[in-house]
């Protein structure tokens, strides 16, 4: 359940900051008539990927097969969504706000279309992102476990992205990338055991013993002893990186400035 958390959570964040930003640039730049574009390119990216979450959920539930490469695909979402974050995190505000400043003022379908089509594609590439991700999960979780990470998840995500919208630079974003970075890295080794276990299983390696890659996977499979352990690390390690940055950033504020 936590993995789904933190998922949610993570890619809740950036789409709700997207949401609020977008909404808060229109209404201080006199375009409120575009607000119901970027509200319908956010319910359409809502549904969109949440109809791809139960459909890769069912073609993962296939075969050992689909589901090793449903654990590689989200594996690579997993990689390519945080180097893109830590890179480009603190500048997704003036991203956002120059994209919009191109589209005309004037009320006609082309500039609701763009607004549209331009919310629909950055909430939807998250929700993507997410559905991908937490498909890879939810063969070896209940529906209960499911449900609970994923609300969890989203009301961290609205707090969050509240407190952004209200307190500004109070709230560290920076930090949060990188905490939840060791989280993502960590979640994408336990994809690559997991992809490797299930294509061992379904005897789709080639040139190699799929029985023996499958026995010498399978106790860091997310059901074996070592597994267990890496679970737990996905939970320890960001907390351990977030104590380790608060202390830090205690003792840089309470040494002396030299003079």
């Amino acid at each position: 359940m936590f993995s789904i958390l933190m998922i949610t959570f993570r890619e809740g964040v950036e789409a709700f900051l997207i949401a609020a930003i977008t909404l808060t640039f229109l209404q201080k730049t006199g375009r409120q008539h575009l607000a119901t574009a970027a509200k319908g390119g956010i319910v359409a990216a809502l549904i969109g990927s949440a109809a791809l979450g139960v459909t890769l959920y069912r073609i993962g539930g296939i075969s050992p097969q689909a589901e090793g490469w449903l654990a590689v695909l989200a594996g690579t979402l997993v990689i390519s969504c945080t180097w893109h974050m830590l890179r480009h995190g603190k500048a997704i505000a003036g991203e956002i706000r120059g994209r919009l400043a191109q589209v005309p003022e004037r009320r006609a379908l082309g500039p609701w279309l763009t607004v549209f089509a331009f919310v629909l594609l950055m909430v939807g590439r998250e929700g993507v992102e997410a559905a991908t991700m937490i498909a890879s999960l939810s063969a070896g979780a209940g529906t209960g476990h499911l449900a609970l990470g994923g609300v969890l998840g989203l009301a961290c995500a609205g707090t969050l992205a509240w407190a952004w919208s209200r307190y500004g630079r109070r709230v560290n974003l920076s930090l949060f990338f990188q905490v939840t970075a060791v989280f993502m890295v960590l979640f994408s080794v336990q994809l690559a055991i997991y992809a490797l276990q299930e294509f061992s299983e379904a005897g789709a390696l080639p040139v190699v013993d799929n029985r023996y890659w499958h026995d010498l996977t399978e106790p860091y499979g997310p059901d074996g002893t070592y597994g267990a352990w890496l679970s737990y690390s996905l939970v320890l390690a960001p907390l351990a990186f977030l104590g380790f940055a608060w202390l830090s950033g205690k003792k840089g504020s309470a040494s002396p400035e030299k003079g």
